[in-house]
Parts: structure tokens; C-alpha cells; sequence
């Protein structure tokens, strides 16, 4: 097989997980341009029409559908083959991609990013932080750092640090006109933010005291997705926010936020970083593993 010809079936494999010639080439380091040249070529070469092509949309056709069945597996064990070679070397080598919530991300990366660097020169880290349910699969990463309730099936799980937990803050000035809620019954005659997934489905705050489970579900005029604007809006003292007590840490240190029913401790979360049970673990992704675990 001809270089050419590895190149062009590297394309397409590309474009049929993504089915995107954008984040296709992305991925290959390539213009979006030379994607579609490369795949064109191949479909030309075998005489056969691979992808269905439209301005909004790429899809497979049933011959191409046959063929990326067969080459997914296969650069799956050319890729378990080259990473092998770290063997035989000092450090891992390569590239790991990373998806990871953006609320999070900063509290897991934070104490780590260094180390990873240092220990690991040969290695390439790319996280990408959002908090969009990504399929990594689909979306060509090596994996994912999730909250334990949202991990999928064909997963494998590993819990990481640190351990994140909930906490209602609200600033002096909040305060000076409402008391200070002394159980979450009395947040009802309260301003609370609604949080939201980033589908826009909302969430209760959690509580927990003798092994039971409370929700309360705020009625506020405010709903927000973003835990950082959530503080931003306590801030401004006219709403109490119910966050990451990691965001909130440094506001309630200075003062300027003031934490509530802490003898009410929401429930503590563990993340997990996951990969597909299949896939071949690479030295890169087993070292940002062995990094994060707890």
C-alpha cells in the first residue's frame, strides 16, 4: 500500500467518526480543503461513492458504512503498534485529548498540569473543557472526565481527585436585608439561582443530614449553567447560588461571600476519568491517569 493511499483511508476514517470535514481536520492537523481532496481521491481510486455529502450535513452510504467498519479496528491496532514503541522509551510519547466539564476542569488540571509536563516531555496534553455530554468516541478523544452518574455503559472508570461537593453562598449585602437560612426549608423565602445542565434541564439543590437525601428546587427569576456566573450573581448580592465549593472558596475566604448551612453538607460527587472498555490503553493516557487517580 502506498503512503497515498494510507493517508486518504486516515481521512476518511476521520470524517466518517466525526461525519464533519471541519473537525476531521482538526483532527489530522490538516485544512478542511485537503479532507475533502484526500477523500475524494479515494472514492475516485476505488471507483466507489463513500460519503453522502450536503452545505449542512455528512453521512456514510452503505459502502462506506462496510469500510469504516472494517478500518476502525484496524487503526485501532495501528495505533496500539506505534504506541507500543513507548516501551523502548524513557517517557511516554503523543498526543492525549482530554474532554472534561469547564465548571471543573480547572480544579482537576490545576496541581497536575505541571507534573504531567515535567515527568512527561515527550507527551502532548489537549483538554478540551466544556460542560456539553460528549461522546468521546465520536468526537475523537481518548477520554472523558465526568461525574459518576453520567458515566455511560462500555465504560471503563477510574475515580480521580479531588472529591467535589456543594455549597450555598451569599454576600453581606444579600444578607443585610434576609436572615441568614438556618435549614433548606427556609431557603423557600429566599432568592435562589436554578441551575441548569447544559442541556437547560434544571437540577435540585442537594442536601443531606442523618443519611437522608433534601432537594429543593428554587423558584428564583435567575437560572444559569455556568458556576461561575453563579458566584458572579451571588456576588452581586441580590441572589444565593448554590456551587462548587472549590469556585467559591476564595470569595468566602476574603469575605465577600458567605457560606450557609454548612451543617447541612451536600452530597459529595466523585469524578471519574473513563475511557471505552476496548480501547488499547497508551503510556500517555495511562500516565494522566496514574496522575489524576486518587
Amino acid at each position: 500500500m502506498r503512503a497515498a493511499d494510507l493517508s486518504e483511508l486516515a481521512a476518511f476514517d476521520a470524517v466518517a467518526r466525526h461525519r464533519n470535514f471541519r473537525k476531521a481536520s482538526e483532527e489530522r492537523g490538516v485544512t478542511a480543503s485537503a479532507i475533502s481532496h484526500a477523500v475524494s481521491s479515494l472514492e475516485a481510486r476505488v471507483g466507489i461513492r463513500l460519503l453522502n455529502r450536503t452545505t449542512r450535513s455528512v453521512s456514510l452510504t452503505d459502502a462506506g458504512e462496510n469500510l469504516f467498519a472494517h478500518l476502525s479496528p484496524a487503526f485501532g491496532d495501528i495505533g496500539s503498534a506505534l504506541d507500543a514503541l513507548n516501551n523502548f522509551r524513557d517517557t511516554p510519547f503523543g498526543k492525549v485529548r482530554i474532554n472534561a466539564p469547564n465548571s471543573v476542569a480547572p480544579f482537576i488540571f490545576r496541581s497536575v498540569i505541571g507534573k504531567l509536563i515535567e515527568e512527561n516531555p515527550k507527551l502532548e496534553l489537549e483538554i478540551v473543557a466544556t460542560d456539553r455530554l460528549v461522546d468521546i468516541a465520536a468526537e475523537g478523544f481518548d477520554a472523558g472526565i465526568r461525574l459518576g452518574e453520567s458515566l455511560r455503559d462500555g465504560m471503563t472508570a477510574v475515580k480521580i481527585k479531588p472529591r467535589l461537593h456543594l455549597t450555598v453562598v451569599g454576600s453581606p449585602a444579600y444578607f443585610e436585608k434576609r436572615p441568614i437560612p438556618r435549614s433548606p426549608e427556609e431557603l423557600r423565602s429566599h432568592v435562589c439561582i436554578r441551575n441548569l445542565y447544559p442541556s437547560g434541564k434544571a437540577y435540585p439543590w442537594e442536601f443531606s443530614r442523618a443519611g437522608k437525601i433534601i432537594e429543593f428546587w428554587p423558584t428564583g427569576p435567575l437560572s444559569l449553567d455556568d458556576h461561575e456566573l453563579m458566584v458572579e450573581a451571588a456576588l452581586s448580592g441580590v441572589t444565593l447560588a448554590c456551587v462548587w465549593e472549590e469556585r467559591a472558596r476564595p470569595f468566602i475566604a476574603d469575605g465577600r461571600l458567605i457560606e450557609c448551612l454548612a451543617s447541612w453538607t451536600a452530597p459529595e460527587d466523585w469524578l471519574y476519568i473513563y475511557y471505552p472498555t476496548r480501547k488499547y490503553l497508551s503510556a500517555g493516557l495511562r500516565a494522566v491517569i496514574e496522575t489524576l487517580r486518587v
